[in-house]
């Protein structure tokens, strides 16, 4: 299973080999621009897309965004639960 997260394009980098800087989640990326170029680089700075290993899949709009990074932030804090759940019944395994 492929998990693209989303992420802002903010800039312009290297437009001889299509690199933009894309932030996700307050961390910014270099990344590959070439799967959704259609015009000039400049023309994607603003706009959303799903980022997968370096590149730039598809391009997606600020509502869709949105709703994917609190999915994502829901499955985060779900798993932490998890996480607390199973250490929560380790301890109690260690203490009988």
């Amino acid at each position: 299973m492929c998990l693209g997260i989303p992420g802002q394009i903010v800039a312009v980098t290297d437009e001889a080999r299509m690199m933009v800087m894309a932030e996700v989640s307050g961390v910014r990326r270099e990344v590959n621009a070439a799967c959704i170029a259609q015009g000039p680089l400049e023309s994607l700075i603003g706009k959303w897309a799903l980022i997968h290993v370096g590149f730039a899949m598809s391009e997606i709009d600020e509502d869709e965004a949105a709703k994917t990074l609190e999915a994502l932030r829901g499955l985060g804090e779900a798993q932490e639960t998890l996480e607390a759940m199973a250490a929560g019944d380790a301890a109690l395994e260690g203490s009988t």
